[in-house]
């Protein structure tokens, strides 16, 4: 059974017709990158599949429920992540404790103990899990705030805050937008042990080698539909996606 399943995906911003008919599936385990010129509909797409818009025609399914309807933070209690275009961070707090937030949330969505609320101190468990996940995601200055971070720091704070969740789906929209070369790769290099571990990952992103490297399966919007969706060489040969994205004379690693 896949994980994710959508079909006939529409959506309207009064006479703009966004997104036409998309379907789409994701199994476990698989990496799916979407990706298309600006305004194809990509972000729009995220938004419907994560429950950040309601108002669509057709339908999501998480592992074979309809949660069409469903909110976006009931998708992430049942297992969605998500990252942004421009990472979303508790930027007054410091690192550590925008992680310690995400951890007890999870324990509250789940009806798991956390910490009392009249003790202002996370439990050692808690802190112990929070300072593992900023170190699996590279992160110091633990005690810093949030808002001293560097793009790409930020970037990976929001990485280790939606791992807090302990996701079973990961939607990263852009996750390597706006940074160095060296931020990049160290993010790459995050998604492939992830992928390695067997997370399922949807992204969308514009730099091609990122796509080309991480993902089994890519799907090409433009103006709100499909143009084609298949294997990566597939994609990368086919003759609409070049004239429509890719370029005729353009090769990615």
């Amino acid at each position: 059974m896949s994980l994710l399943d959508a079909k006939g995906i529409g959506k309207r911003y009064g006479s703009l017709e966004v997104l036409q008919g998309v379907d789409l599936s994701v199994e476990p385990g698989q990496t799916l990158a979407i990706i298309g010129p600006n305004g194809a509909g990509k972000t729009t797409l995220f938004k419907v599949l994560t429950g950040e818009t309601l108002d669509f025609t057709g339908s999501v399914a998480f592992e074979g429920e309809d949660i069409s309807r469903k909110a976006s933070y009931e998708r992430a209690r049942s297992g969605f992540g998500r990252t942004f275009q421009v990472a979303r961070v508790f930027g007054e707090l410091p690192i550590v404790t925008n992680v310690v937030l995400a951890i007890e949330a999870r324990k509250i969505g789940r009806d798991e103990r956390v910490t009392p609320w009249w003790d202002w101190r996370p439990s050692n468990q808690t802190r112990d899990e929070a300072l593992a996940i900023l170190e699996s995601v590279g992160l110091r200055r633990l005690d810093a705030e949030a808002s001293l971070l560097s793009h790409g720091d930020k970037k990976r704070l929001e990485f280790a805050i939606m791992l807090a969740g302990q996701p079973r789906l990961l939607m990263l929209d852009e996750p390597t937008a706006g940074m160095s070369a060296e931020d990049r790769r160290s993010t790459v290099g995050l998604l492939e042990d992830l992928k390695a571990k067997g997370m399922t990952i949807v992204l969308t992103e514009h730099d091609m080698n990122v796509v080309f490297g991480l993902a089994d399966v890519v799907m090409v919007l433009n103006y709100g539909q499909v143009v084609c969706v298949g294997a990566p060489d597939l994609v990368r040969q086919d003759e609409a996606v070049r004239r429509v994205y890719l370029g005729k004379g353009m090769a990615y690693a």
